[in-house]
């Protein structure tokens, strides 16, 4: 996996593909692999795929300062600069829906499209403080639980229903075994005082906020107010819980591929 040095970072990422060149920004917890890695080889069909995992994710170092959408973003954009990538279309879930927020904010004429799957501008609102707040503790006190907690609000109640008691404990233990976790809890860290509302004003590009049906981790009227928010953006929804690229992921590619298609 290729790693850009800086003075204070190795930051991870990786290059899939060629033609048009398509970002995509990962979530609290995930990283370029498990949250993307199963939809490359569509994707990388007909887009040059850049996948950098930012602080906290995967094999990417940094001096351990507090996260911020500003350092996280400029990450982005170093990788984009390292793979020599001058403009391209921005893929941003979760947290990375905040990441690229404001990336998109602040550095306009590098994003031609923006789509922003089971995002939120703020975590003002009092269940996702509660939930980021469950998911501090639970890192720090009970992993399994985390991780059961991760799946419970991750998916579907239908999906889950759907899957064999052992797949789900497997599930379980992959996500215990691994994940990392000091990573993480940095992540939630920012999670529970994220506030991307002031950038929503500056996005230009045309803009997709896509929210899940069943997303107990990120209810949808988050996306909906970040279209509502985003000048002209549009807004779409999928039937599936918060981990909409895994579980309905040909859905959600059909939604991204159409809209950064136009």
């Amino acid at each position: 996996m290729p790693i850009l040095k800086t003075a204070t970072e190795e930051i991870e990422y990786l290059v899939d593909g060629s033609g048009p060149d398509l970002v995509l920004v990962h979530g609290t917890g995930g990283n370029a692999d498990t949250n993307w890695g199963h939809l490359v080889p569509q994707l990388a069909e007909r887009y040059r795929v850049i996948r950098p995992n930012y602080s906290g994710s995967a094999g990417t170092r940094d001096d351990g300062t507090t996260l911020t959408l500003e350092k996280l973003a400029k990450q982005i954009i170093s990788v984009a600069d390292a793979t020599e990538s001058r403009s391209f279309d921005l893929v941003g879930f979760s947290l990375g829906a905040a990441v690229a927020t404001h990336l998109a904010a602040h550095y306009p004429q590098r994003v031609r499209r923006l789509v922003l799957l089971a995002g939120f501008a703020s975590s003002a609102d009092s269940r996702l403080s509660l939930q980021f707040g469950l998911w501090r503790n639970l890192i720090e006190h009970d992993r399994r639980a985390a991780a059961e907690l991760i799946m419970l609000t991750g998916f579907s109640p239908a999906w889950l229903s759907a899957q064999r008691h052992q797949d789900l404990h497997e599930i379980a233990e992959t996500i215990v075994m691994g994940n990392r976790w000091d990573g993480m809890q940095r992540q939630v860290e920012l999670d529970l005082k994220l506030d991307a509302r002031a950038c929503t004003g500056k996005i230009e590009c045309p803009t997709l906020a896509i929210g899940c049906t069943h997303d107990h981790m990120v209810a949808p009227a988050h996306s909906r107010e970040l279209a509502r928010l985003i000048a002209n953006a549009e807004y779409a929804e999928l039937p599936s819980g918060h981990l909409a690229p895994l579980e309905t992921p040909d859905a959600f590619l059909n939604l991204v591929q159409g809209f950064l298609s136009r």
